[in-house]
């Protein structure tokens, strides 16, 4: 999984926002907000990495279950491939 090169995560105001650059801009209609976890999820993202490899870095830096955990990760990675921001290849698929 890797995140699109034509999105970026800004901090607007506090909050973190997700918005298209170039002509993805023009494709994509809308901002998308996310929580500090979300931030820590996109830097991990910005490498290929497995859905292991983001358990493993949220359960290190938050006080978190694992069940919790993997349902957060998974309900945001959902939104970012149903966005067309996030690229899933089968090969670093682990779960």
């Amino acid at each position: 999984m890797k995140i699109d090169r034509n999105f970026v995560l800004r901090e607007i105001a506090g909050e973190y926002i997700i918005i298209p650059t170039g002509k993805t801009a023009l494709e994509f209609n809308g901002l998308i907000t996310v929580n500090e976890i979300g931030m820590e999820l996109w830097k991990m993202l910005q490498n290929e990495v497995t859905f292991d490899d983001l358990l493993k870095g949220i359960m290190e830096e938050y006080d978190v279950d694992k069940e919790v955990a993997q349902e957060d990760i998974q309900d945001f990675l959902d939104k970012l491939i149903d966005g067309g921001i996030l690229t899933e290849d089968d090969s670093t698929e682990s779960r």
